[in-house]
């Protein structure tokens, strides 16, 4: 007399736990990006003082790594209990939420090219508006100063945006000593030199072009960072190609666990 036999879904071990190894770098990244974040609010007195959020002039760095962490964190989370349990709404999730993202790159990329003018104003309205906030942020300070050293740039599309600073400005009510100056980052840098001088900057907008030219970088970053996208374009197209790539194997094998998982019991005839 044959009984009869019920056996469930069989899940290849080897997806289970590739799903899982992926989800786990997602989850201590996000960990880090939220860690890194919450402590650069903490040394600004932000978590103290909850409304000093809305007192920042200009971009705060800080939001880039709190909302990178929390997506990171959300969809690191739900892979790795979703592929553990074999959790058919947290495989969904994981895999709905990373295709969306995956389409918004596809989208953003699309757009960036056929609107590619449109996203050098709208650059050169953003490095704008945080100029005038440089002294505001600690964070966004050394960002433009990072941006400025590593592109070899001052200002958006030249050494004049620093008039958009209450401190830099040349206006005869301006009594700051930095008047008519630029961060030290605007400065082309001596070889000989182990410590930066941060006055290099100093009144250097009031010397003739030709002079400027010799103290400090007077390319803007918004054409600086074109000409880099130029010579470089093989390597960044590389990199979006490699996460791509990253991001469509995670949906894929998430699919292939969430469609197995969703099998329901056979029996053997």
């Amino acid at each position: 007399m044959s009984g009869k036999h019920y056996k469930g879904p069989e899940v290849s071990c080897c997806i289970k736990y590739f799903i899982f190894a992926f989800n786990v770098i997602f989850w201590f990244l996000g960990i880090a990006f939220l860690g890194v974040g919450l402590w650069a609010w903490s040394e600004k007195g932000v978590l103290s003082n909850i409304s000093s959020i809305t007192d920042l002039g200009g971009f705060d760095p800080v939001w880039l790594f709190l909302v990178v962490g929390g997506v990171m964190f959300i969809l690191g989370f739900a892979g790795c209990i979703g592929a553990l349990r074999e959790n058919t709404f947290l495989l969904k999730f994981f895999s709905v939420f990373l295709g969306i993202i995956f389409f918004l790159e596809l989208t953003a990329g699309v757009l960036a090219f056929v609107f590619k003018d449109w996203i050098k104003d709208q650059l050169y309205i953003f490095i704008n508006s945080n100029i005038k906030a440089y002294r505001d942020d600690i964070d966004l300070q050394n960002l433009i100063d990072f941006t400025q050293e590593y592109w070899q740039c001052c200002g958006a599309f030249g050494a004049d945006d620093w008039n958009l600073n209450i401190y830099f400005n040349c206006t005869d009510a301006n009594a700051s000593r930095e008047r008519c100056g630029v961060p030290f980052s605007c400065c082309t840098k001596d070889p000989a030199e182990d410590v930066i001088n941060t006055q290099c900057g100093y009144d250097v907008r009031q010397k003739s072009e030709l002079d400027q030219q010799a103290t400090i970088h007077t390319k803007g970053c918004v054409p600086q960072f074109e000409k880099w996208l130029q010579d470089n374009l093989t390597i960044v197209a590389g990199v979006f190609i490699g996460i791509a790539l990253l991001q469509v194997s995670g949906i894929s094998t998430q699919d292939i666990l969430n469609r197995t998982t969703l099998k329901g019991p056979q029996i053997p005839q």
